[in-house]
Order: structure tokens, then C-alpha cells, then sequence
């Protein structure tokens, strides 16, 4: 687990990660045939990023549909480079500025220890395919760009990913994200003022719009409900300019796929009403681009669901108790249902994810790697 938890690896940097997680594999028994990366690296938004995803399938010993079982290699920036030391009952980072990046190592080592265990023992078990995907950090790229084909076409799916080992995920909300590039006319604000048009007004015109009409931060109209967040406004360069260009980041959130486009259209409105009202002396407007995509849907597995129903019955059979959870971020699981392969997601002991308290509870942990391995052989 602390080898996994020291090697750098954000996103589009997961190369050394998928290098160890191969090293270790080889050397509990896997044959270098079961190994394959796709080219998700080269369809994401990073261009020089280093490996695609990783998958494994390994040929069963006992006659039962296929499973996989998956996490994600990287984490985000501020736990790159970290040393992962044990206090008391847990792991953390020994640099205070840093997180220790258990989300998501720990959900790769839950993978990992299954495989290795089953290898190494010889123990009977289904076809299975693992799969460390790329990019989750940053929008799920990895999963969204996955080359399905590779999978083998697995019955039942598990993800690794979270806080509690016993909190199976089975929904997530929907995810849009938006780049907005706001342009005025530049003026000299002290001497023609009057002939330039500001692009700073046009954006704050646009987000006062959308805060007064009740369609920024927790949004809920006729029974429905999201979220919508201006994070970023960049623009000007100097005070005796009229501004010409604003740059805007913003996003929205439902877990109603129908009001997540509704809170999109809103949005984009806005700032396209905003340019008709600023104008300058001769009636000059500026203009607005907004380029946005869906980084996830919104999804909801049945109760029924036959991966959600082996996920609680191995619970039970471990002597726990399961609970069933829909998360408020997005998960690798959004873009694994698009690609019609309902997966459901465990935790396995991170606390504090993305913070520099990270920590990873070691108790959990086991506990997670107990569920991990005996989802692996099938134990029910």
C-alpha cells in the first residue's frame, strides 16, 4: 500500500502507476498476455499524457459470468510527491502541505491484493477483468474514452472509490461544464470611455442575472433540484482599459439529466442577453463564446441490480452491514453505466480526500480488501 501511495502519479502522469501495478501482477503468476492499454491518453484533454487505461482479464477456473473490478490511478495535485508514514490507526502524509492520495491508491491496492491473492493461492475463481483507469480527477476522461471491447463483456461490475468499505454508491449526479469567453471593445477609459464596451460588465451582468433568478449556487425549481457554480473569472489588464476579454469557468449539477440541461440552457442565456445590453456610443455590442461538455450523467441503479445485489450479499456474508448511498460527484461508475455496464462503488477507507489532512484508515482498508476478494472469487 505505501509503495502504491509514494509513486507521483496525477492526472496524465499514471504511467509509473500502471508500471507497478503490471510488476506486481507478473510476479504473483499473470501472464503478460492479460495485460492491454487502450488510447484513452490520447482522446482526453491533456495532450502529452502518458498511458492510457490499464486493463487485465484474467481466465477463470470456475464457470461463472465475468466480473470486474476497478479503480482509478490517479490523484489530484496536491498529493504528488508525498510520503505515506503510519500513525496509529492510519496513514498519512509526513509532508504537512501535502495529501497523502489514497484517493484513489487504496482503491488500486483493493484491486490489486484481490488479483494477487487469487494468483498466488491458486484459488477458484470467475474470468475477471481489472481495469485502472486514467484522468479521473479531472473529469473522468479515462472511463469516458475507455475502449470497451477490451472488458470481455463483464455480467458484474465493482468500483473502488470513497470512504466506507459498507457504502456501496449506486447513483451519482450529472455533471456540466462549461469555458466562457466574454469580449468587449477596449477603450481608453479616462479620455473614450464611451466607445469601448466592457467585457467585465457583460460577465458580472450575466452572474447577477443568474443569482437574482435563483439559477446559481443550490438551485431548485418546480420540485427539481441542482447545483450551478461560477468558479473562475479572469480578465483586464489594467484599470484605464475597458476590459475586453473575460474568461470564465462554471459548472452545473442535477441529478436530473432534464433539469441539467434546462440549468445549461439558463446559463448560456444569460450571458447571451447580457451582450445585447451593453453597448457602446454607436451602438457596438460585444460577444460571447461558450463551449461546454457533459462530463457525466446522472445515473441511478435498480435496487435489483444484480451487481448491487452481490455487493450486499458478500457485505452480509463478511458479517457487515451495507448501506446504499447516491453520490454529489462524479464517479468513474457514470461513464462505466453510459457504456451499459452498471457498476457499483465501494469505498475502502479514505477520509479527508483532497485535502492535506488525507488520511487513510487502515481497519477500513482491510476490511475493503476482504470485500474486494471475495467479490473476486466469487464467494456468493
Amino acid at each position: 500500500m505505501k509503495q502504491l501511495l509514494a509513486i507521483p502519479g496525477g492526472s496524465g502522469r499514471e504511467k509509473q502507476v500502471a508500471k507497478f501495478i503490471k510488476a506486481e501482477l507478473l510476479a504473483a503468476g499473470a501472464e503478460e498476455s492479460w495485460f492491454r492499454l487502450d488510447k484513452a491518453n490520447k482522446l482526453g484533454p491533456i495532450d502529452d499524457a502518458e498511458v492510457g487505461n490499464l486493463v487485465v482479464t484474467i481466465p477463470g477456473t470456475i464457470d461463472a459470468p465475468r466480473r470486474l473490478l476497478m479503480a482509478h490511478m490517479d490523484t489530484v495535485p496536491l498529493c504528488v510527491g508525498c510520503t505515506p508514514v503510519k500513525k496509529g490507526e492510519v496513514l498519512e502524509s509526513k509532508e504537512k502541505d501535502l495529501g497523502l492520495g489514497a484517493d484513489n491508491r487504496a482503491g488500486c491496492a483493493v484491486v490489486l491484493n484481490a488479483a494477487c491473492e487469487i494468483l498466488r493461492k491458486n484459488l477458484p475463481h470467475p474470468p475477471l477483468t481489472l481495469l485502472f483507469t486514467i484522468e479521473e480527477e479531472i473529469g473522468l476522461h479515462g472511463a469516458r474514452n475507455l475502449q470497451t471491447s477490451l472488458l470481455k463483456k463483464p455480467a458484474l461490475a465493482f468500483n473502488w472509490d470513497g470512504g466506507s468499505p459498507t457504502k456501496l454508491t449506486v447513483g451519482a449526479i450529472g455533471g456540466y461544464r462549461f469555458f466562457i469567453d466574454a469580449h468587449g471593445i477596449a477603450s481608453h477609459a479616462g479620455v473614450a470611455p464611451e466607445r469601448g464596451v466592457s467585457a467585465i460588465a457583460i460577465a458580472a451582468l450575466a452572474i447577477a442575472k443568474l443569482q437574482k433568478g435563483g439559477w446559481l449556487g443550490k438551485v431548485t425549481k418546480r420540485k427539481k433540484s441542482g447545483s450551478a457554480n461560477v468558479g473562475v473569472v479572469t480578465g483586464g489588464a489594467a484599470t484605464n482599459v475597458v476590459c475586453d476579454l473575460v474568461k470564465i469557468k462554471a459548472e452545473a449539477r442535477s441529478h436530473d439529466l432534464t433539469f441539467l440541461n434546462e440549468m445549461v440552457a439558463q446559463i448560456e442565456t444569460a450571458f447571451h442577453d447580457a451582450v445585447k445590453e451593453v453597448k457602446n456610443i454607436d451602438g457596438e455590442t460585444g460577444s460571447v463564446e461558450i463551449t461546454g461538455r457533459l462530463d457525466y450523467e446522472p445515473f441511478r441503479l435498480a435496487d435489483d441490480d444484480p451487481s448491487v445485489e452481490v455487493a450486499q450479499q458478500t457485505i452480509a456474508a463478511l458479517g457487515y452491514e451495507s448501506e446504499l448511498a447516491v453520490a454529489n460527484g462524479g464517479l468513474d461508475a457514470n461513464w462505466l453505466f453510459r457504456h451499459g455496464i452498471p457498476t457499483v462503488s465501494f469505498g475502502c477507507g479514505q477520509r479527508n480526500p483532497h485535502m492535506s489532512t488525507e488520511q487513510l484508515n487502515i481497519e477500513w482498508f482491510h476490511q475493503a480488501c476482504d470485500i474486494g476478494l471475495n467479490i473476486a472469487v466469487a464467494a456468493v
